[in-house]
């Protein structure tokens, strides 16, 4: 499936082919900071299909508990992330799900790091929903 995204101001804009069944969830610490809320949605588009069509994102380097170094691109001016990939030589980019134009066709598959989600993020079903604030 061909994608769009882009970051909130529309600096930074780029294309890719996914796997619309290859959508997952991680509940990681680092991925609660980074996107500063429960979990990160992502899904994988291989480094041939990416393409950044607008802009260059902002590069920021994290080193995981493990002392793997991972690149986090996001957008300097609105801060809306766009990716995540190898520091060197990326085979792959994980995409950001809510910077992709067609994210309301991509339904997560599967949840990673569990242990350290937030007990309510798990299910959201008894919270209180209103269309609009």
């Amino acid at each position: 499936m061909k994608v769009l995204g882009a970051c909130h101001c529309g600096k930074i804009a780029y294309e890719a082919e996914i796997n619309p069944n290859n959508i997952w969830l991680c509940h990681c610490t680092d991925c609660q900071t980074l996107t500063g809320t429960a979990y990160r949605a992502v899904v994988q588009a291989s480094a041939e299909s990416f393409k950044l069509v607008k802009g260059e994102p902002k590069i920021y380097i994290k080193t995981a508990d493990n002392g793997v170094r991972r690149v986090h691109g996001f957008c300097a001016e609105c801060g809306t992330p766009i990716y995540g990939s190898a520091v060197s030589n990326p085979k792959s980019y994980s995409l950001r799900i809510g910077a992709i134009k067609q994210r309301e066709e991509l339904r997560p598959e599967r949840q990673i790091w569990c242990r350290s989600a937030l007990p309510w993020a798990m299910d959201l079903s008894g919270i209180e929903k209103a269309d609009r604030q």
